[in-house]
């Protein structure tokens, strides 16, 4: 009696192990990162199939991912700060997108037995207009201090970067003050920082960066906003 009862503990055990390891997300293997392929990085697309003198259809290609069952395309319009959302089973989506206007993107990888998704880098480029010759720059990003960052008071250093389908970037003018519309600080520099700025605690200070191009064009960053401690 005493061996019937150990032999059915062990079967018990074993099956409810079985089970657990089986149905335990946390136990399979995480999606793997998408390499994105196209459209180019700070390219100006000129690839696409024209559907009308405002709209074309791009195709948006990567290379497919270890243990992922589907991906997510996010596609942000820069112009606006727009983002669309698609699905796609496959490594590659068609999306019919503005012309003449400039976007970043990027993928994320999902598995039905993960709960972890998987972003990849995200790539700007430009969609090319009716007869563009030459594109606006890409608003600046990767802004520090970033949106909504709490500082030391003292001094802090506005950093960012920049980039143009056509490597023809000029200059920046950098917007900095304590009112949602701040006034210019610094014009036509052609560094990507500003240091040592002098910021007090308590207040909170708004900023923003121009990119302009050698033919004239402008790009705007929109306005970030920090908080100094």
């Amino acid at each position: 009696m005493r061996k019937h009862i150990l032999v059915t503990l062990i079967t018990v055990t074993t099956l409810i192990a079985g089970c657990g390891k089986k149905n335990d997300p946390a136990s399979a293997p995480d999606p793997g990162k998408a390499a994105l392929t196209l459209p180019a990085q700070n390219a100006a697309c000129a690839t696409g199939t024209v559907i009308s003198s405002t709209q074309s259809t791009i195709i948006f290609t990567w290379n497919s991912s270890a243990n992922t069952d589907s991906y997510e395309l996010d596609i942000k319009n820069l112009l606006t700060g727009t983002t669309t959302t698609q699905t796609s089973a496959t490594n590659q989506l068609s999306v019919n997108l503005n012309r003449d206007t400039p976007y970043s993107w990027y993928v994320v990888s999902k598995s039905s037995t993960s709960t972890t998704a998987t972003k990849s880098d995200v790539w700007k480029f430009y969609n090319a207009g009716v007869g563009t010759v030459s594109h606006p720059p890409f608003p600046a990003d990767n802004l520090s201090p970033t949106f909504g960052q709490s500082v030391t008071a003292g001094t802090v250093n506005l950093t960012w970067t920049g980039s143009d389908p056509d490597n023809d970037i000029a200059g920046y003018d950098v917007y900095f003050g304590t009112t949602p519309s701040p006034a210019i600080s610094k014009s036509n520099i052609t560094d990507k920082f500003v240091n040592g700025v002098t910021v007090t605690s308590g207040i909170v200070y708004f900023w923003k960066v121009i990119t302009k191009d050698a033919q004239g064009n402008i790009s705007d960053s929109g306005v970030f906003q920090f908080k100094v401690n």
